[in-house]
């Protein structure tokens, strides 16, 4: 079974990534990515597959996991047959390692976790009091944002470090013989994106970048990137609209432009969908924060 890389948009205003996954059943296939990951399951029971270990999930179960370790989480049959009594259910984190500067780990007080993010990349099953405390943490991180949100982090972070309730998964075997097997195939694209999401960028350039035809393309980014092509290209604009509204005194309409819309009724729709509210209404809270 080939594992899927995936990659998800960060915030320009977050350092690291939260996000919640609800549905009838956890929709992610066999994949692995760049980032250190924390999920926890709150609602929904199944079978979770890390690396070369396979065990069962149920609520309250909690994993953490290093980079480019292969992993999925596959629901109880009532769940992927729209049969439970109730959503699936769960709380991802998602952080690289240089999230705060590339010698963060070198701090001297982040050397007892050193050694969690080292054990890491076999993925951690957490239980006991850890387990309780990291899961209430966990969960509070979707309300919060700014410096609270970051500050439950590096408190999940010092739960961890002091603990020593939890169990590596997968095999040393196993991590020994993926080391070096996965390489970031897509930083071709994200830097193209990246480069020029200013201006239009049309479906036949950017697979022409890739190499690849537009319905293989299509394809392929929706399986890696779990959204559209259009959809993670809106992203992007808009994390730098949020940017320059918080650095410019540049009005709404020339913000727009220069982040690549061309079509005014579309980025206000875009940027309320992502953002819960009206470019004007963010520039409005920026001040209100500040003040």
């Amino acid at each position: 079974m080939k594992a899927v890389e995936y990659r998800l948009p960060k915030e320009f205003d977050k350092s690291f990534i939260v996000f919640t996954e609800r549905g009838t059943y956890f929709p992610c296939p066999w994949h692995y990515h760049p980032e250190y990951e924390f999920v926890l399951v709150n609602k929904s029971t199944g079978r979770r597959m890390v690396g070369d270990h396979i065990g069962h999930f149920n609520e309250g179960d909690l994993v953490f996991m290093g980079p480019s370790l292969p992993h999925v989480w596959v629901n109880d049959a009532a769940y992927l047959q729209g049969k439970a009594q109730q959503d699936a259910d769960a709380v991802v984190v998602h952080f690289v390692e240089d999230f705060l500067g590339e010698n963060f780990l070198s701090l001297p007080e982040l050397e007892p976790l050193k050694k969690i993010l080292d054990l890491s990349r076999r993925g951690l099953a957490i239980n006991g009091k850890t387990k309780t405390e990291i899961n209430r943490r966990m969960n509070g991180m979707i309300g919060e944002s700014g410096l609270s949100r970051l500050s439950s982090l590096f408190a999940m972070f010092d739960i961890l470090a002091h603990s020593t309730e939890y169990e590596p998964l997968a095999s040393p075997t196993y991590m020994q013989h993926t080391q070096g097997y996965y390489s970031d195939r897509y930083s071709k694209i994200t830097d193209y994106i990246l480069r020029n999401y200013h201006r239009e960028i049309t479906l036949n350039e950017v697979a022409s970048e890739a190499s690849m035809a537009i319905t293989t393309f299509c394809n392929f980014f929706k399986e890696h990137y779990r959204m559209t092509f259009v959809e993670y290209l809106n992203t992007i604009r808009i994390g730098h609209v949020c940017k320059l509204l918080a650095d410019s005194d540049d009005n709404v309409v020339t913000i727009a432009y220069e982040c690549g819309f061309n079509n005014l009724a579309n980025f206000n729709r875009q940027f309320k969908r992502l953002k819960g509210m009206s470019p004007s209404e963010y520039r409005k809270m920026l001040v209100l924060e500040s003040a």
